[in-house]
């Protein structure tokens, strides 16, 4: 097949196909709608497909057009990430480290780990994958993540298992609720107050189906949602009260947000996975380093159990930041 296209109109495809608007992809490259337009003509003209079905007030890809999306992109991240090596760039960035990790690790804890992190590596790229318990460890697995920071579950032959720390659950509610002026909170308290929980797909709520499998009063959920983040996002937006681990919940100084101790906790623990003989030790050290760090620097804070940092063939690593 003779290829009539260039990679300025996959350019343009992959904008279109990220924004869903030809304006606004039009914009973001830099060219006039009508250019735009008959960029994408010439590549669909060239593939003899049809890759995006329009209307007056969208634009959706076809199923061609999303198989085809995937593909755009997987060759245009290789082909930039291979053009960064051949210029040097390499020189000064000096390498990516990818961590794959739940979701509620991110907004208020493992965001200040990679700021820490950049602060010691500012050339290195930190991209996150944040994902279900479940896509995290086939990141992992499959090699699109360094390593990543999930719930402890079962062992995968080609992969390590480290645990890091035990978190605890905590209720959740917005400083002027009722609830936040009680010190601790029990399950049959939570059922007094409109109550906001996480799907059954959420890994959080299959730990808590099985914790409070015996308990004959628990809240029932008149909100529901499929994330962490979107669960605190509806706290504060006043519409209830919900249980999420304390790693998702800022710290005490948050304008809005409170975190209350509940009695008859529930621990989950986080762990760090990593393919066997990983290369790029190097770079990935001082990331678990910073995260090995953040978690001893709240080791007093009621927001944590207890820790327990030793990864395998970083013996050493482990034991200058082990606390005294």
């Amino acid at each position: 097949m003779a290829i009539n296209f260039d990679l300025n109109d996959l350019l343009a495809f992959r904008a279109v196909a990220e924004l869903s608007s030809f304006r606004k992809a039009a914009e973001s490259v830099h060219l006039s709608q009508p250019a735009f337009s008959r960029r994408v003509d010439k590549l669909e003209q060239a593939l003899g497909v049809r890759l995006l079905e329009r209307t007056t007030r969208r634009v959706t890809l076809t199923a061609v057009g999303r198989d085809f999306e995937r593909k755009v992109r997987e060759l245009l991240d290789d082909l930039d990430a291979t053009l960064l090596g051949i210029r040097g760039v390499a020189a000064t960035r000096m390498g990516e480290v990818t961590v794959a990790c739940v979701p509620s690790t991110v907004y208020y804890y493992l965001s200040h780990v990679i700021r820490r992190y950049h602060e010691r590596s500012p050339k290195v790229r930190v991209k996150v994958l944040d994902a279900s318990a479940n896509e995290v460890l086939a990141a992992v697995s499959r090699g699109e993540a360094d390593f990543g920071l999930n719930f402890m579950g079962a062992q995968e032959g080609d992969l390590e298992f480290e645990a890091l720390i035990d978190e605890r659950f905590v209720a959740a509610c917005r400083r002027d609720h009722p609830m936040a002026k009680l010190r601790r909170v029990t399950w049959a308290q939570l059922c007094d107050y409109d109550y906001i929980s996480v799907g059954r797909s959420s890994g959080n709520r299959v730990l808590f189906d099985q914790a409070l499998a015996g308990v004959a009063k628990r809240p029932q959920a008149i909100y529901e949602a499929q994330h962490v983040t979107t669960t605190l996002g509806l706290v504060e937006a006043g519409l209830g009260v919900a249980v999420v681990p304390s790693m998702a919940m800022p710290g005490p100084d948050h304008p809005l947000l409170v975190s209350i101790a509940l009695c008859c906790n529930v621990l989950v623990g986080y762990g760090s996975r990593g393919i066997k003989g990983g290369t790029r030790l190097l770079l990935i050290l001082p990331l678990l380093i910073a995260i090995a760090l953040m978690l001893i620097a709240d080791i007093d804070s009621p927001r944590h159990g207890f820790i327990r940092v030793r990864p395998k063939n970083l013996q050493s690593a482990a034991e200058s930041i082990r606390p005294r």
